[in-house]
């Protein structure tokens, strides 16, 4: 797989066009990984560094900010905020007529909703800047800051955030795939060696049986990841032709059974881990009390707990079933194959259709969102089963790699056959 990826890559890099993009692509992710080391002033990298070693869940989620968040750096709050802000936008479509009737007008509506949800990260970036300020001034990992540095700092921190955003944004312009998803794919390839090379000095060191298991099982999941990452439900489409005489042409809808991708991965982490932010914070604040109630709800939505994988299963489920229905439409589909004289075999146009499309893509998501689910949660059989903690990420940001790499391959699969046919026009 591998060696034909390689192979793609090499191929259209000879096209002048995709060559543009890749090295614009990859100059403006040697400046997020530029901008992604330098440190925001007054903390202490030793405290900070053994702060986060000490919890699996700020470790997990340092390597989605691509270790930003461990160093501290200007741009510690990634694209979070964004992410966040993406989550709320798309609930407010569903709740608010005039935006749902926004989302329905094409490219210019989707554009209006893209404004809209930038407006809405700065400040959710300031309030997670704040957030994290009083987190870490609570673990005394940085020290109390006047009204004024305060403000520097969390302004710093939003302007990272942002320009985070703005280089996703560059990317999907002038470069090539999804910005936001090449970005978070950048920090997590950029870990991915350090958290790996934990893994494997923690298993060789204790059993080699539990290595080779740890190989074999990587192996495994990777190619179960491509193979759900392309695998289709093909639904076939008969159109009504008049060539000499009335004949039918046959085609098929692809239905893929992941039509999410891995949004629902990074939707469900930026959710799961409010709870324990949460009350990481309040552990800090001195009250008894407080502080027990933090304790408790500490414990059960520990990362090897069973509530805190049943909810992030459950995010994981429940996001792809509602990001699958942003991005395909049953009505529409069943609309334009009536425009076109298209029909599904044994089913009537219009609603019927409708309905049919619909109960194949809920049953084929089911699939998908299970896989999806399951690989969020393999961290803790890894743990339990092999006593690998650092693995915490290994499933999701293996997941996140290969689909981002998958995604790209098609990408520009499409813009080489594109040109093929402007070539044959010409």
């Amino acid at each position: 797989m591998f060696l034909k990826i390689f192979q793609f890559f090499s191929k259209a890099s000879k096209s002048p066009d995709l060559r543009r993009k890749f090295f614009i692509t990859a100059t403006l992710l040697a400046i997020f990984r530029l901008a992604a080391h330098i440190p925001a002033a007054g903390i202490d990298r030793g405290s900070l560094q053994a702060f986060f070693l000490g919890s699996p869940l700020l470790s997990l989620l340092d390597v989605f900010s691509g270790g930003t968040l461990a160093n501290f750096s200007i741009m510690a709050l990634g694209l979070t905020p964004y992410i966040n802000a993406s989550i709320i936008m798309q609930l407010l479509t569903y709740v608010i007529p005039s935006l749902e009737e926004l989302s329905k007008e094409g490219e210019f509506g989707q554009e209006k909703i893209n404004q809209y949800t930038r407006f809405l990260t700065v400040p959710l970036a300031a309030l997670q800047g704040f957030g994290m300020y009083t987190l870490l001034r609570s673990q005394g990992v940085i020290p109390s800051l006047t009204p004024i540095f305060l403000i520097a700092l969390v302004v710093t921190m939003t302007a990272g955030s942002m320009l985070s955003v703005w280089l996703g944004e560059l990317i999907n312009e002038y470069g090539v795939g999804n910005g936001i998803s090449f970005l978070i794919f950048a920090g997590i390839i950029a870990r991915l060696p350090v958290v790996f090379g934990q893994s494997l000095a923690v298993v060789s060191s204790a059993d080699a049986l539990k290595l080779f298991i740890f190989l074999a099982l990587s192996v495994v999941i990777v190619g179960l990841i491509v193979f759900m990452n392309e695998a289709t439900r093909q639904v076939p489409v008969s159109y009504a032709r008049r060539v000499g005489r009335v004949g039918l042409t046959s085609s098929y809808i692809p239905l893929r059974v992941n039509q999410a991708g891995v949004i629902p991965i990074i939707f469900a982490v930026s959710l799961v881990l409010l709870p324990s932010l949460a009350t990481q914070f309040l552990a800090g604040i001195g009250n008894p009390k407080i502080s027990l109630l933090a304790s408790q709800i500490s414990n059960l939505f520990n990362p090897t707990s069973f509530l805190y994988n049943l909810v992030y299963f459950l995010l994981v489920v429940g996001f792809t079933y509602f990001y699958t229905s942003v991005v395909f439409n049953p009505e529409r589909i069943s609309e334009n194959l009536q425009k076109s004289g298209g029909f599904i075999p044994g089913i009537r146009p219009g609603t019927q259709t409708s309905k049919y499309l619909s109960s194949v893509l809920n049953r084929i998501t089911l699939v998908g969102a299970v896989f999806l689910g399951l690989i969020a949660i393999l961290p803790s059989f890894f743990q339990n089963i092999i006593g690998v903690a650092n693995l915490a990420i290994g499933g999701t940001g293996i997941l996140i790699v290969v689909s981002v790499v998958l995604e790209v391959t098609r990408d520009l699969e499409s813009q080489l056959v594109m040109k093929r046919y402007e070539t044959f026009l010409r």
